[in-house]
């Protein structure tokens, strides 16, 4: 069974003392070495050893191929210089925290990447921070592992369908499913990402009729339920980076129904 050695600078709280991270080794199953045309490819970023491990020795499946990282700038270097179909991300990490590297992941690397934040902050500012930085889930602590897989397996299989159709475009407005970019057509552009992305193309389809709360649930996040606190944080997250970039109210509320997109001429709703 090998060993995958820890041989990181930062210092790790196991809850026995504090180690230095060349000191941990986390043994992990031959099994995480093995891989089939459907292996879905995931990074672990989590200080905790314990966690760690637990982790691991989880998702030790021929369905994963797993990599380490026990802090943010580790992280950053993998996701770099990999291609990744999940990460898992703490949000609690030595140096750099898990919101500022999910930030990074988004808008200096570019990566799109599902990203599950995993936490004890349980706060509903603290769910809008993560979903702003451009995570697509959020799992507060402690959780099930076997919860974990299934977001996990779900994340993977909505990215692997994605759509790579021509643009989608409106009155005003054009979407690219598979380069998520947003175009104005009197100039103007974004970059979306992560559920964002998903909710804005299931807008776009639809104009200009507007979609349900019932309809999004659907249509994003498949069978799993999701309350509607954590959609309209999602979809307040969405309007104001929209708002910032093209200076008008792109997304109305229905309320009590819905949202549907406007276009530049402020369509009646």
């Amino acid at each position: 069974m090998p060993s995958l050695l820890v041989d990181w600078a930062p210092h790790l709280d196991t809850g026995l003392g504090v180690l230095a991270a060349s000191q941990l080794a986390i043994t992990v199953p031959e099994e995480v070495t093995m891989c089939s045309s459907r292996s879905i490819r995931m990074l672990i970023v989590e200080d905790h050893a314990g966690l760690a491990t637990n982790l691991l020795e989880f998702f030790a499946d021929d369905r994963y191929i797993l990599d380490f990282a026990p802090d943010g700038l580790t992280a950053l270097h993998l996701i770099a210089t990999n291609e990744y179909d999940v990460i898992i991300l703490d949000v609690m990490l030595p140096g750099v925290s898990g919101f500022e590297v999910c930030r990074r992941i988004r808008n200096d690397i570019h990566c799109l990447t599902p990203v599950i934040m995993m936490t004890s902050k349980d706060q509903l500012q603290d769910k809008e921070q993560g979903f702003t930085v451009g995570a697509d889930d959020y799992l507060v602590k402690p959780f099930d592992l076997r919860e974990l897989q299934l977001r996990v397996d779900a994340l993977f299989r909505r990215k692997a369908g994605y759509s790579r159709s021509a643009e989608i475009g409106i009155p005003g407005i054009r979407f690219n499913p598979g380069t998520f970019m947003v175009r104005m057509d009197h100039g103007g552009q974004l970059e979306l990402s992560g559920t964002a992305a998903r909710i804005f193309e299931e807008l776009i389809k639809a104009y200009p009729d507007f979609l349900s709360y019932a309809e999004i649930q659907d249509r994003v996040w498949g069978e799993r339920e999701v309350d509607m606190n954590t959609l309209r944080t999602h979809v307040y997250s969405l309007r104001r980076l929209l708002q910032e970039t093209f200076q008008y109210p792109m997304i109305k509320t229905i309320h009590g129904r819905g949202y549907r997109l406007l276009t530049p001429n402020r369509d009646a709703p």
